[in-house]
């Protein structure tokens, strides 16, 4: 578990290097399909993401938040979180699509949003 910015029982979040702000929630168990989760860790994890896309809209202010599970390569349950802006390097296609342009985004400090998210995931 490398660039891991939160951990719990239960859940991790990593942070995916990237252009653009981009996180990936995992259950700390290797379940490979969502409906393999017990329902209360179901509800929890879609708790996380909401907590997740709501402090990045709020820090970032994105054009847009991509959500994305597709768990064929790493073959159990994690959610990307992706923060999308107009003039990033693949809007608006997905980050694994084509790139249209080279791009710098001037983002505020990851660190602080770091503390924030923990924070908020704490409460």
């Amino acid at each position: 578990m490398q660039n891991v910015i939160y951990k719990d029982r239960d859940i991790y979040i990593e942070k995916q290097e990237s252009q653009i702000p981009w996180l990936k929630i995992f259950t700390t168990e290797p379940y490979k399909e969502l409906g393999d989760l017990p329902k209360e860790l179901r509800v929890r994890l879609w708790d996380i993401y909401d907590i997740v896309e709501s402090e990045m809209k709020s820090y970032y202010k994105p054009t847009k938040i991509n959500m994305a599970s597709f768990a064929n390569i790493v073959s159990r349950v994690h959610i990307h979180v992706m923060a999308r802006f107009e003039d990033d390097s693949h809007y608006p296609n997905p980050m694994w699509g084509e790139k249209l342009r080279e791009a710098t985004i001037e983002l505020p400090d990851d660190k602080e949003f770091f503390e924030r998210l923990v924070k908020a995931l704490n409460s």
